[in-house]
């Protein structure tokens, strides 16, 4: 096995060596979008916005090609795409925004959301997630520590059920479990916890079949929402009665997650093993995968520019976007060379899933621009500014983290709302953490740590933004919620922010578990 997984390593060095990227990233950018309009300028949505006629005028230069994209086609976000094109092929209709039928949809909410959104999944998406997936991959020749055996160890994802609903018409379900549903051939052999388990649909069952076969699987890599991993790995130290998970799965070294910032997790996650795991962070969306973490020790991602995709990024401030997060009429937009380091930006996606300058509802920061790398700082409805304190969820993570450091907690999980508070305005926040903890002296440190962090909502302390609420709660106070809405495991994780009907829910939710 050791001769085997020498093998495999070598050939990942050889390969990412003849996969290096030589063009620019406008090059490729202009060369996806030429291609991605080429392929579907037959489908109701190419006529309809003259697709041919862009691809005329543009031949040959990808910033007219650009330009002319743009004028012909509006900014969409879910509704607006969804109501016009997207539930045509819902009803079994081809041809309408891709050529073919859709097979899938990804049944998604972002978070905890009341209503799915039904994205489709192409099979020219199920093959770009793939291609990519492969491309992480070969980036691990860049982590030199790895062992050989490593390469010959099984790949346990938690993810969604492979079951999916049949409509009679296509699929549905998570996108976790439409892509674990269509893994290829030569990758099965690698992976748990195998297609009876990944079919069970509840996930409390799921978790237990996990923990009862998990002393039989040799495990180096793990793949999931952080959240869900920590959940299984105690189920598996507490049913196994040992004092971390490596005494169950010794050579467990990887670590791939997306969907949530890990840095909350992580402190209580560590705890949960012998030794420190490499890890590799995705952002793999059910639009598509955008972006994925190519070296070792750096927290930035690099975007995928040649794979199905085509990115547009509108900068993130008050001429973009309303205090609601609501992106304003004809936006400023600019492509890949356009940006600027350490700005934040909106992500617009044109996908071979048929999105078409699609808000995508995340916001991102530029950390190189040459290597065209990344870090997502939030949400564009997930940031509060109600009275001009414009706090991000980069913010408020960086806040409990410290908070967390300062008073030697694990703060798993948080989540604010913005409330009227007299005349004027508060922020609630419910913090989870499963330790003693004054919420007073954890109001106190919190908005110090944001007062330091942001000048904005410094100032606005002192006006308009009258009083920090804090509740201190278990960390499965939130799971219980998720539970509740019908959103336990798979994909789901809690919004950073939370607002209207939900937050009314869970203020409910939570004036019952304190009586």
């Amino acid at each position: 096995m050791a001769i085997l997984g020498s093998l495999l390593k070598k050939s990942i060095q050889l390969r990412k060596k003849l996969a290096g990227e030589k063009a620019s990233p406008a090059l490729l950018q202009g060369h996806e979008l030429e291609k991605l309009l080429t392929k579907a300028q037959e489908t109701a949505f190419g006529r309809n916005k003259k697709f041919s006629a862009i691809l005329e005028k543009g031949d040959d230069d990808p910033r007219v090609l650009y330009q002319e994209f743009k004028r012909n086609v509006p900014v969409y976000d879910y509704n607006k795409l969804y109501n016009e094109y997207w539930h045509r092929t819902r009803s079994g209709e081809k041809d309408v925004c891709w050529p073919g039928k859709v097979k899938y949809f990804a049944l998604s909410s972002g978070t905890s959301e009341a209503s799915s959104k039904y994205i489709p999944v192409t099979s020219d998406m199920l093959k770009a997630i793939r291609r990519t997936s492969v491309r992480q991959i070969l980036s691990l020749s860049h982590y030199k520590h790895l062992p050989n055996e490593l390469y010959t160890k099984k790949v346990l994802m938690l993810g969604g059920s492979t079951m999916l609903n049949d409509t009679g018409l296509y699929y549905e379900g998570d996108l976790s479990g439409i892509t674990a549903s269509q893994l290829p051939l030569w990758f099965q052999s690698f992976y748990k916890p195998g297609p009876k388990i990944a079919k069970e649909r509840n996930w409390e069952v799921k978790l237990n079949e996990i923990v009862k076969q998990a002393k039989d699987w040799d495990i180096g890599v793990i793949v999931g929402v952080p959240a869900w991993l920590q959940i299984l790995l105690e189920k598996i130290i507490a049913h196994y009665k040992v004092k971390n998970v490596h005494e169950v799965w010794p050579n467990l070294s990887i670590f791939v997650h997306g969907g949530v910032a890990f840095e909350p997790y992580k402190k209580g996650f560590e705890k949960l093993l012998a030794r420190p795991l490499t890890y590799m962070e995705t952002y793999l969306a059910s639009e598509g995968f955008i972006a994925y973490q190519a070296l070792p020790d750096q927290k930035s991602m690099q975007l995928v520019l040649d794979n199905g995709i085509f990115a547009e990024f509108v900068p993130f401030n008050d001429t973009n976007f309303g205090p609601d997060g609501q992106l304003t009429e004809n936006p400023e937009t600019l492509m890949i060379d356009e940006v600027e380091e350490g700005k934040e930006y909106a992500l617009l996606l044109t996908t071979c899933a048929g999105a078409y300058r699609y808000l995508i509802g995340d916001v991102i920061r530029i950390v190189s621009k040459e290597n065209s790398e990344i870090v997502i700082t939030g949400r564009t409805k997930h940031f509060l500014s109600l009275c001009g304190e414009h706090l991000s969820v980069d913010n408020m993570n960086k806040a409990v983290k410290l908070v967390s450091e300062e008073m030697n907690l694990e703060m798993n999980e948080f989540t604010v709302a913005g409330i009227p508070y007299g005349s004027l305005f508060a922020h609630h926040w419910i913090i989870g953490t499963n330790e003693p903890a004054e919420a007073s002296v954890v109001r106190e440190k919190l908005d110090l740590k944001l007062k330091e962090l942001n000048d904005d909502y410094a100032t606005e302390r002192q006006h308009a933004l009258k009083e920090v609420l804090v509740d201190v709660v278990p960390v499965n106070f939130f799971y219980r919620f998720l539970k509740m809405k019908g959103k336990e495991g798979g994909q789901n994780k809690f919004p950073r922010v939370i607002k209207g009907p939900l937050y009314e829910e869970l203020k409910k939710f939570l004036d019952q578990e304190k009586q």
